[in-house]
């Protein structure tokens, strides 16, 4: 059984930086993209940032030189720095992985709360 948990999230001032981790585990070496939305209250959920197994990534417009997400193939992590945070970063932040075989998984979510 595939399993997400994310871990790292809390509150941070305006300018400030968080480090968001995700581990992974249930079937190795059969995630083939990972990465993380967000939702915000009120909101839809968004995707945030992807990377696939070979370690090409995308971003969405609003957090492109803030944000930087990596893999560790090997045991199956994934990382978003997160860096320059704003307010409208605040939301809950789940880890996502894309199987080889298709199958979409989320973890519960971790939260993040920008703010003074």
């Amino acid at each position: 059984q595939v399993q997400l948990v994310e871990s790292g999230g809390g509150l941070v001032q305006p300018g400030g930086s968080l480090r968001l981790s995700c581990a992974a585990s249930g079937s190795s070496n059969s995630f083939y993209v990972m990465g993380w939305y967000r939702q915000a209250p009120g909101k839809q959920r968004e995707l945030v940032a992807i990377v696939d197994s070979g370690g090409s990534t995308n971003y969405i417009d609003s957090v492109k030189g803030r944000f930087t997400i990596t893999r560790d193939n090997a045991k199956n992590l994934v990382y978003l720095q997160m860096n320059s945070l704003k307010p409208e970063d605040t939301a809950v932040y789940y880890c996502y992985s894309r199987m080889t075989w298709g199958g979409n998984y989320w973890g519960q979510g971790t939260q993040v709360t920008v703010s003074s």
